[in-house]
């Protein structure tokens, strides 16, 4: 279907896989996007088969419609752990992995380092038909203006975005109804997440607590024909994780905000 409105695992990162799909599910998705993050929420173990993680979802009503498979694409480390990403969701039949330029070196090295290896990425995604989603995230890609020159200079149809309605607030303090519509063309898969913080203040609530205007975000997504997943990722203020009570209902609460404008 076009459009699928996922709940990703990443909001449940101090709990385990399957209070995180258990969640999901009950929250009312249909769709999940899979965390794959090292050392971070590593809720899915790339070395399992891919039909393993299927069946786990299907005890659950649940399809696959992403996988987060982040890392530091600044290094080799990273690049591997990206190009394992990409094999494993075409191995399960998931479109869009959606990862970040990483690291925290100097904008001109840190670029450098991420060109090099994004081209290794993007030769694979190519061979096995995954479109590799870079999210709005860090100083590179903190807004479109910067985003689109940096994917230009990609100039790979594998390498796209994954625009996070939050993310661009938190790292350039643009808001994403004016941001958001000069890059609608670039978008592979778009994170639903709000934010009551402001630029440099980490505070990501349920979906509908906060200041982003989601009725507007999907406007402008809708006029420009956007197809791809939507996403809801929750982080609420940090480490320690609220309560998984706590957890569950934000889920539902985003969820219901989201159907209520139209969302499925």
């Amino acid at each position: 279907m076009p459009n699928p409105l996922a709940g990703h695992t990443n909001s449940y990162h101090s709990y385990g896989f399957d209070e995180a799909l258990a969640g999901i599910a009950d929250a009312g998705f249909k769709y999940v996007e899979l965390s794959a993050v090292p050392g971070w929420t590593e809720h899915v173990d790339l070395d399992i088969d891919p039909d393993d993680v299927r069946r786990r979802l299907a005890d659950h009503g649940l399809e696959a419609a992403s996988l987060s498979g982040h890392s530091d694409l600044t290094t080799r480390e990273g690049l591997e752990h990206g190009v394992k990403a990409v094999r494993w969701a075409a191995a399960y039949g998931i479109p869009v992995v959606n990862t970040a330029v990483g690291g925290h070196q100097s904008a001109d090295e840190n670029e450098a380092a991420f060109l090099e290896h994004v081209g290794e990425l993007a030769d694979v995604a190519d061979e096995v038909g995954v479109v590799v989603a870079l999210e709005i995230h860090g100083d590179i890609m903190a807004s479109s203006d910067v985003t689109i020159p940096l994917i230009q200079a990609i100039g790979r149809d594998s390498i796209k975005v994954n625009y996070d309605t939050a993310n661009v607030e938190f790292y350039s303090g643009d808001r994403a109804v004016d941001d958001l519509p000069k890059i609608t063309s670039q978008l592979a898969h778009v994170h639903l997440k709000d934010t009551a913080g402001g630029k440099g203040n980490w505070d990501f609530p349920a979906v509908g607590d906060g200041t982003v205007d989601f009725h507007r975000v999907i406007e402008i997504l809708r006029q420009a024909g956007y197809s791809g997943p939507y996403s809801v990722e929750i982080e609420f203020r940090g480490e320690p994780w609220p309560s998984l009570e706590d957890v569950n209902t934000a889920m539902r609460r985003s969820h219901d905000h989201l159907t209520s404008l139209g969302l499925e």
